[in-house]
């Protein structure tokens, strides 16, 4: 992949961006519902980590692999100081790639205010990366 954001395959960030929107939508449908929190909790670290992801194939720095927020932020941090207020929140919601998905000793309980936090949050996020990213592509046009 090219690292451009101006070459022809850079486009791919909003595939990634759409895949995310996927993600919130169904974070927000079960967390409405008040079913299966768990994996509306896990829908909004995908969400947040495919917005990351976008993000940093939009700036050229290429696509990561991964799914570590707190990295995630770090690198898009390099790129704009406005990614610093989501910091302690993506640390928070690291957690949940694992302990959403598998059983463990402590499993972990989702309950629907929590849900509803993780909605809020990784909607802040999308909605912060698609402000960057369609102003900047608005004007290049």
């Amino acid at each position: 992949m090219r690292n451009s954001r101006h070459s022809e395959d850079s486009r791919l960030y909003f595939d990634w961006l759409e895949i995310a929107a996927q993600d919130l939508l169904a974070a927000q449908l079960l967390t409405e519902a008040g079913q299966c929190l768990e994996v509306a909790a896990f829908h909004c670290q995908q969400g947040m980590e495919k917005a990351f992801k976008a993000y940093l194939i939009y700036t050229g720095s290429g696509l990561p692999d991964g799914h570590n927020l707190t990295w995630l932020c770090r690198q898009a941090l390099r790129c704009h100081p406005g990614f610093e207020r989501f910091r302690e929140d993506c640390a928070d919601m690291n957690r949940l790639y694992i302990a959403c998905r598998y059983p463990s000793d402590e499993p972990l309980a989702v309950g629907p205010e929590e849900a509803e936090g993780y909605c809020r949050t990784a909607g802040e996020l999308y909605d912060f990366i698609c402000e960057l990213v369609y102003r900047q592509a608005d004007s290049e046009e």
